[in-house]
């Protein structure tokens, strides 16, 4: 039953898109247009038509120019398309708006591996995992990074404890 409804909503949300894209008429409450236009970059995200979203996205910043995560998201879709500075400014963006956002350390941290900037890497992945101790990708892809920078203590230690929140998160 769960699939079926699942499937309902999928197929309901890829009609509206269809009809509606993004942008086009706002909603008199600023509020839920730019809810409405989340949503649908998210959909477009989830569906990797990355432009799309990035277009939701945008149009999300403009109705709501302090709302953070539409910043982070349209990160990781900038991300998506290999787009590493793009990424990173839009996570610095949402770091700024919301500095207790361990996903967009993490978001910004994942764009500067890709550039090899690992210091910073580390640093984001640090903070992330500060805000949120239970996020076993940030200590799995800074564990990465340890091991490209030599440093294989930190590297098994953080290894260690990413496979532990796995299996603490698969008990669940």
């Amino acid at each position: 039953m769960a699939s079926y409804h699942r499937i309902y909503r999928i197929s309901l949300v890829l009609l509206l898109a269809a009809f509606s894209g993004c942008g086009g008429n706002e909603a008199p409450d600023i509020s839920a247009a730019a809810a409405t236009e989340r949503k649908k970059g998210d959909d477009f995200y989830d569906r990797e038509d990355y432009d799309a979203a990035i277009a939701c996205y945008n149009q999300v910043i403009r109705l709501k120019p302090d709302y953070a995560s539409a910043y982070q998201r349209r990160g990781k879709a900038y991300y998506r398309k290999r787009e590493y500075d793009k990424a990173i400014r839009d996570a610095t963006q949402a770091i700024r708006l919301d500095p207790d956002d361990a996903w967009a350390y993490y978001d910004r941290g994942e764009a500067y591996r890709w550039k090899r900037e690992y210091d910073k890497t580390i640093k984001d992945y640090t903070q992330s995992i500060r805000l949120d101790p239970d996020n076993a990708f940030a200590y799995s892809h800074r564990s990465a990074v340890y091991v490209l920078k030599g440093d294989l203590q930190k590297a098994k230690a953080d290894f260690d404890k990413a496979k532990a929140l796995r299996a603490k998160a698969s008990q669940n």
